[in-house]
């Protein structure tokens, strides 16, 4: 059966495939048999002491259900502690709850031959019980024990369970006494070639991952997902947020019908699905709450689905965010993309008591979750804010092999599947085979644990757990000048106690006498805590924080002075409208007058760049772009023709300042290229043609004999174009420039707005590499804050590139695949690598976004403003021999 009226209630935004996903058992039970059994905890105030239940439910075949007396069974229930266990008792109306105690327990049950469950409750304490939390996933064994009157074993069951306390206090949720937050992310059960069916390797890897990522809490993401599942959440130490299989998307299209929620008919069903969520799962310690659904608006019905659990289950919170998040059925503030603004609204409003945290947020479409680290600088500095679950966790791509033979990952529509929702599922920080997204990085960083702050002179250590102190962690430090290591160490420090910190005076530091004595224009400290010993989900030396500082350098950089020598070396000659400038053969520079652009540069032969170099504004979309219709960047970007300019010269003159250098000015007009044939046949007037013009670029070259060429542009866009997705230039180099390496953040993708976890460092790579290969093709492959670059052959021969004068650090791509390219294809197989490798260098590149995929929502202080920009850029030719920081460092006085 494929669909069904429960259809109508599981509108979940996934693959919608049909058939049995699960595994399907055929249980075989005795006669009287332990029908079901919840096991529940209370703590003192103190947390030194439990009080522990377990209600066990008995049941038996009706047809001989005469021949049972049900006054001569015996109900055992044993405790066993997982790091030791227990000895069991004798008492058949006991449970034994350490190896010392044994507890009489109390026992309740119906008279004997009435129909129907027959309930036992046993009750116990347990002195200094090991409590669960993420942190510390204590687990005990509990082993239940059904017998006859002569002792006979008739039924038995067992699982594992933790003792912890779930609660509430002024706009915090508490885990045995303590506001945790939620580093959390959503997860649909998703297997790039078994879909919706399970694999237990699968997913252990997700929760090592997780876990090796700071994840600490996972939303099931819409439903109530596989047993095994839960017991390995319980296992690694995961909060989970428990969602009944309820989603009504189809109803907010109608007006023919009344919405679920509100019908009486309904409501059955709807309960239905909560009563068999929580029956199911509700001896898990991971499960901190129960979610109503997701998406359901909000009606009677809910009420009643909250009132339910809350009669069931007060040892847990109950979550939903249908009907504005913040009605009468949530015990969580639980809004999805909330915009950090009405955040703070929320938490700052004394009117509500109850804690936000974040159902959805961050919507990682592609390459996105820019801002993340503004919506934590936000939840670390505010009660009330507790946390959130990034959306979502895997790209649900499918794999399909193609007409080639080539297998790729395949979306909506792929199949020929009608409707369908393209690539709106391929939206998680790992690809469908849990390779991580670079975004994955930043998570990690603004989830970790331990948190470094420099304030000044003071390091201040800060011990984000809630209950690990650091005696398993190792602390070290490095210090990096201009990119060299000065020298680095293990940091011994004391232990720090959750929820404290330690600081270290900057003069008593390591570090201090290496700092004294550097003269680097930059400095960075990294300090990082990494784990002392292998746990269940990383091995030691496993990195769980890394924090890196700028410190205070001792001199300012200044602009570079070329070094002349006094005789003339360099050699300028005119074929044509071609202007070539050379040294003496070693390398040369052809420049085309009537443009004013670089033509080729070739050093001792071999041919460094073969296109012009040119102003760039425009950037492939990425999915984020694409988000809003026709109010998204990309749409507004086309319709101002930003995806397709021609540059006109409107002058270009030359002039040899000296015998060592010659400069070429020119004047560039942006026009689209959908209007240069209204620009008539007369060449380029700048009055006559003002209103095509969409930016006027003066651009001033500067050739030395040295082989320096110092490039020097003002950018003045037309003032009501939209904000711009980059300012910069590009140009290609030859193919065999394949080796890249750089100065700057690294070493994996990161934007103005997703930079955080990066540290500036030299990094290498090759331009295979950096392409981020995500499913739908877009804006990849930057990295951020760039001060060098160098582009090289397998000799050592290359282009070298940096930021000049004043400009401050760059954005840096390079990639096989053109702008052009990446925007045309709409798979990742169908890219076509071009004949030389397309570099830009930007003075200004938009961020990310990130809060949702559906509307423009990078945040204003990443926008590019379409405003005057002036910037410089040095590039010169290096050979095996040279050292790119030294040419680098040449710029500043020594």
């Amino acid at each position: 059966m494929r669909w069904s009226d429960g259809s109508y209630l599981e509108d979940q935004d996934h693959w919608w495939l049909s058939g049995i996903h699960r595994d399907v058992l055929l249980l075989s039970k005795p006669q009287v048999f332990i029908a079901d059994y919840f096991f529940t905890s209370n703590l003192d105030e103190n947390f030194l002491s439990a009080d522990v239940q377990v209600e066990i439910k008995i049941d038996m075949m009706r047809e001989n259900s005469e021949d049972v007396n049900l006054s001569s069974l015996t109900m055992e229930a044993t405790l066993y502690d997982n790091a030791g266990w227990c000895k069991s008792g004798d008492n058949s109306r006991k449970m034994d709850l350490t190896s010392y105690d044994v507890v009489h327990m109390k026992l309740k049950s119906q008279p004997a031959g009435s129909l129907g469950f027959h309930g036992y409750h046993l009750e116990g304490k347990l002195e200094r019980p090991r409590l669960w939390s993420s942190e510390h996933p204590n687990l005990y064994t509990l082993v239940l024990v059904l017998k006859d009157a002569s002792e006979k074993l008739l039924d038995c069951e067992s699982c594992q369970v933790g003792i912890r306390k779930i609660s509430r206090a002024p706009k915090q949720m508490l885990v045995n006494g303590l506001p945790v937050v939620i580093h959390g992310v959503n997860r649909h059960e998703h297997h790039p070639r078994t879909g919706k069916t399970n694999l237990e390797a699968c997913m252990i890897k997700d929760l090592v991952l997780m876990k090796q990522n700071n994840i600490n809490a996972v939303r099931n993401s819409h439903y109530p997902q596989h047993p095994r599942w839960y017991e390995l959440c319980d296992l690694f130490g995961v909060y989970m947020i428990d969602e009944a299989n309820i989603e009504t998307h189809g109803f907010d299209l109608s007006s023919n019908f009344k919405h679920p929620t509100l019908e009486p008919s309904w409501a059955s069903s709807m309960l239905d699905r909560v009563i068999s969520m929580v029956e199911r799962d509700k001896n898990h310690a991971c499960i901190i709450a129960w979610s109503l659904g997701n998406e359901s608006g909000y009606g009677p019905n809910h009420s009643a689905l909250a009132g339910w659990i809350r009669g069931k289950d007060s040892s847990r919170l109950v979550h939903y965010e249908g009907g504005g998040s913040r009605t009468s059925s949530t015990d969580i503030v639980c809004p999805m993309y909330m915009r950090i603004w009405d955040m703070l609204k929320i938490a700052t409003d004394p009117f509500e008591d109850r804690p936000l945290i974040l159902c959805e947020y961050s919507h990682a479409m592609g390459n996105s979750n820019g801002n993340i680290h503004e919506y934590w600088k936000a939840i670390d500095s505010t009660v009330g804010l507790q946390g959130g679950f990034i959306w979502d966790w895997v790209d649900q791509g499918l794999l399909k092999e193609g007409s080639d033979g080539r297998k790729y990952w395949a979306y909506g529509g792929d199949f020929g599947d009608t409707p369908n929702d393209l690539n709106f599922c391929l939206n998680g920080l790992t690809w469908p085979d849990r390779t991580p997204h670079p975004a994955l990085h930043e998570v990690k960083y603004v989830y970790q644990p331990v948190k470094v702050f420099l304030k000044d002179s003071t390091v201040k250590i800060v011990n984000e757990h809630f209950f690990d102190a650091t005696q398993t962690t190792e602390f070290s430090w490095i210090l990096h000048g201009d990119g060299c290591n000065l020298g680095s160490g293990i940091l011994g420090l004391p232990i720090i106690a959750p929820q404290s910190s330690y600081d270290i005076e900057f003069k008593s530091s390591p570090w201090y006498s290496l700092w004294k004595s550097c003269s680097a224009t930059e400095i960075f400290l990294t300090i990082t805590a990494k784990l002392k010993h292998s746990t269940r989900w990383a091995e030691d030396g496993h990195v769980l924080a890394s924090t890196q500082l700028c410190l205070l350098a001792k001199s300012e950089s200044s602009p570079h002075i070329i070094n002349l020598t006094k005789s003339k070396t360099l050699l300028s000659e005119y074929v044509g409208d071609i202007l070539t400038v050379s040294n003496q053969n070693v390398w040369q520079i052809k420049i085309k007058t009537c443009t004013g652009t670089i033509e080729s540069w070739k050093v001792e032969g071999s041919l460094l760049i073969n296109k012009g170099i040119l102003p760039c504004f425009w950037r492939a979309p990425t999915d984020n772009d694409k988000g809003g219709g026709p109010n998204s960047y990309a749409s507004k970007w086309k319709a101002a023709g930003l995806d397709n300019v021609s540059f006109h010269t409107g002058h270009c003159s030359v002039k040899e300042l000296t015998d060592c250098t010659v400069q070429v000015t020119a004047v560039y007009f942006g026009v689209p290229r959908d209007q240069e044939i209204l620009l008539g046949s007369g060449g380029f007037n700048e009055h006559e043609h003002s209103s095509y013009v969409l930016f006027r670029v003066d651009v001033c070259y500067w050739i030395y004999e040295t082989g320096d060429l110092i490039i020097e542009y003002n950018i003045n866009p037309k003032n009501n174009l939209p904000p711009l997705p980059r300012v910069g230039v590009v140009f290609h180099v030859d193919q065999s420039l394949d080796h890249v390496t750089w100065y700057g953040k690294g070493p994996f993708e990161c934007y103005p707005d997703r930079k955080a976890a990066a540290h500036v460092g030299i990094y290498e790579s090759t331009v295979e590499d950096m392409h981020v290969p995500y499913i739908v093709p877009g804006e990849c492959s930057g990295r951020a804050d760039v001060r060098w670059v160098a582009f090289q052959k397998r000799d050592g021969v290359g282009l070298f590139a940096s930021i000049y004068g004043t400009s401050p650090p760059m954005q840096m791509s390079a990639s096989y695949y053109s702008t052009a390219e990446l925007d045309k294809a709409t798979h990742i197989q169908d890219l076509v690598k071009g004949d030389d490798i397309e570099v830009h260098l930007d003075h200004k590149h938009m961020g990310l976004g990130g809060d949702d995929s559906w509307s423009p929502s990078v945040h204003d202080q990443y926008l590019v403003p379409p405003i005057s920009y002036s910037f410089s850029i040095r590039l010169c030719a290096v050979s095996p021999s040279t050292s790119c920081q030294e040419i680098y460092r040449s710029q500043f006085p020594q």
